[in-house]
């Protein structure tokens, strides 16, 4: 199998790629398998920290590289916490205060719209000057009190409308299927099809 290296710790991010890449003939390997630390996230855009992440990962493994950089963008908060999402209560980071924590600004506001937005980046080698990237948005609204126990993150409070649920209700393969990641991942897939840890033409798609 050929071995990539994922710029991750979060077990749900994990596992959500690892579904979707590994019956491809991918190894996945978390970096924390491989005593990798996490790169540190300074960067203002979701895009940036991909890339930083995919790049330490890399030059730290010798290995080509995958990292993800998502968020939830919410409407009544003028966007956020987006690229503050995995630390919008501060340290230590958790996902029951970040949850506690947009629950409290949103008690009382109608506006309930909200966005997931993932990019996700792909690097052959650490100083890949084309990395391939991959964008996918899952759109929703804010509920009221957490539901299901599935997913991480803010999917207890992110509902599909569509579909009835939030991402903590959905099973894995259909929360995939609609998902900003599994969005990404499709398009990662098929670029993977065709051989592109060995290919240098830089790749960005977006699917919403």
């Amino acid at each position: 199998m050929k071995k990539i290296v994922l710029a991750s710790h979060n077990p749900g991010k994990i596992r959500e790629i690892r579904r979707c890449l590994e019956p491809l003939g991918y190894e996945v390997l978390p970096q924390s398998d491989l005593g990798i630390p996490e790169a540190e996230e300074p960067h203002l855009t979701f895009i940036e920290n991909a890339l930083a992440k995919a790049r330490h990962a890399s030059r730290a493994a010798g290995l080509p590289a995958l990292a993800d950089d998502s968020g939830i963008c919410v409407d009544a908060l003028n966007g956020g916490p987006g690229v503050h999402s995995a630390r919008f209560a501060g340290d230590p980071r958790s996902d029951e205060r970040n949850n506690a924590k947009l629950l409290e600004l949103m008690r009382g506001v109608a506006d309930r719209r909200a966005h997931y937005y993932c990019v996700i980046v792909l690097v052959r080698h650490a100083d890949d000057p084309q990395p391939i990237i991959a964008e996918g948005e899952w759109h929703g609204e804010i509920v009221h009190t957490p539901r299901g126990t599935g997913g991480f993150g803010y999917d207890p409070l992110f509902l599909d409308p569509r579909l009835g649920m939030t991402g903590a209700e959905l099973p894995l393969e259909e929360k995939n299927r609609v998902s900003h990641r599994g969005k990404a991942l499709v398009q990662l897939v098929e670029r993977l099809h065709h051989g592109p840890l060995h290919e240098s033409s830089p790749v960005l798609t977006t699917v919403s």
